[in-house]
């Protein structure tokens, strides 16, 4: 008798508890739906501030040069032809300055990464007198604006006779791509126990052994990542490409979207929009599937200072 009245007064008991209880976390949820609305209304201010010209851009590429100055700015493409994309890809020799882009990107960029980690590894992993001073002397090289070198290698470049080709672009852009590298692979040896080059080291490896069996393989995240940064660097690069191209067939696409005006003696919008969309499309698809990739490679530098 005792045990049944406990029971029966014990299950109301419960419902009023619970009935209180759930009415605080639902206004809780409320007010931290409320907090989040202007959060999300900054979030897509910033989206539209950034994909509208893009999309605008794209949906510009299908147009007619008719259609630019008499149809109002928003309005969508009469016609969805690619005349536009064929003929920067011909005429305005936008396939060509995709080749040299990649003939200096893809070296410059494999130079970096290459000269980069070893140096990280050099210096962050291996113990030697001064490799703290010389690491500082590398990250003066962050610190000196290209603008001030570009006339001085410009003279040495032709002093050499290297002015009519592709290597003042790809020399230029190693140099200064190796010391930022240098100071991020040095962050990221930082972040991996020494523990484990010791003992690879007391079980007979040698330095140099170590390096491609063992830092190589972790540092593959980082190496995307940091390569990638590059290679958008090197790839968008205006400057470096202006001053050192000589000649029209070694501009880069950089370049080329620079005066595709001059080849048809007045700027035709549809062509050089279409020239304009594809980079960015190319550039973005390369974003998108490395995009997990990227953030695993940013956040192995961050576990250890």
């Amino acid at each position: 008798m005792t045990a049944t009245q406990t029971l029966t007064q014990a299950r109301p008991r419960s419902r009023k508890v619970a009935a209180p209880g759930s009415a605080p976390s639902a206004a809780r949820r409320i007010r931290r739906s409320l907090r989040r609305i202007p959060v999300w209304l900054v979030v897509t201010v910033l989206l539209i501030v950034v994909m509208y010209p893009q999309l605008w851009m794209i949906l510009g590429s299908f147009k007619t040069q008719t259609e630019f100055f008499e149809n109002p700015t928003w309005a969508l493409p009469e016609t969805w032809t690619l005349d536009n994309y064929v003929s920067a890809l011909t005429r305005g020799n936008v396939g060509i300055n995709y080749r040299n882009s990649l003939l200096v990107t893809i070296p410059s960029v494999a130079l970096i990464i290459l000269l980069g980690v070893a140096a990280g590894y050099v210096l962050e992993v291996m113990i030697w007198k001064g490799r703290r001073t010389v690491l500082l002397f590398i990250l003066a090289g962050i610190m000196v604006p290209g603008q001030m070198i570009l006339v001085p290698l410009f003279t040495v470049y032709f002093r050499a006779g290297l002015t009519n080709s592709l290597w003042p672009l790809i020399l230029t852009y190693t140099a200064m791509g190796i010391p930022l590298t240098t100071f991020l692979m040095a962050a990221y040896f930082r972040s991996v126990p020494r523990e484990i080059f010791e003992a690879a080291t007391m079980d007979g490896s040698s330095p140099l052994r170590s390096f491609f069996v063992i830092a190589l393989p972790l540092m593959k995240n980082s190496m995307l990542t940091i390569g990638l940064v590059q290679f958008f660097s090197v790839f968008n690069d205006l400057l470096i490409a202006l001053t050192f191209t000589t000649k029209p067939d070694l501009a880069t696409i950089q370049v080329g979207l620079l005066s595709l005006s001059d080849e048809y003696g007045s700027t035709q919008y549809g062509p050089l929009f279409a020239a304009i969309s594809v980079n960015i499309i190319v550039l973005l698809v390369v974003f998108v599937f490395l995009n997990k990739k990227i953030m695993a490679g940013l956040a192995a530098g961050s576990l250890k200072g």
